[in-house]
């Protein structure tokens, strides 16, 4: 199996590059046809958030739903998807930063208790701990 960097993601996505993209949808293509998955790491989806958000000025909304339409894809094999699907059901529902939610997510899974914090704004999530 391989891994997909965020770049692969992005130019999927946004179709910012038509060249890039359309090898994107071919590999997609192939990876298909051969019934086998390319893998996304949790740090990859992290990444593509914080693109979408910081560069592309993407919705909070549509940043969700577009995680949500990527796990669906039977191409793509997520590191860790259950953390995915609790931050595609949980954000809609608060106003934590999607990365923050998806680092509670990943620390819970991992089995820690907290998440140690001096970001005041992130330990309003039950799962993060503010260090004063």
């Amino acid at each position: 199996m391989k891994a997909l960097d965020t770049n692969i993601l992005i130019r999927f996505l946004t179709g910012d590059d038509d060249t890039q993209a359309k090898k994107v949808y071919a590999l997609f293509k192939q990876t298909e046809s051969e019934r086998k998955e390319l893998f996304v790491p949790l740090v990859v989806v992290l990444e593509i958030i914080w693109v979408l958000e910081s560069v592309y000025d993407i919705s909070r909304a549509e940043i969700i739903e577009t995680v949500d339409d990527l796990l669906s894809m039977p191409v793509l094999k997520f590191e860790q998807p259950a953390v995915l699907q609790q931050l595609v059901h949980f954000a809609p529902k608060n106003t934590v930063d999607l990365s923050d939610i998806l680092i509670a997510g990943s620390a819970k899974i991992s089995g820690c208790s907290a998440i140690l914090t001096f970001d005041k704004k992130a330990a309003k999530h039950d799962r993060f701990e503010l260090v004063d």
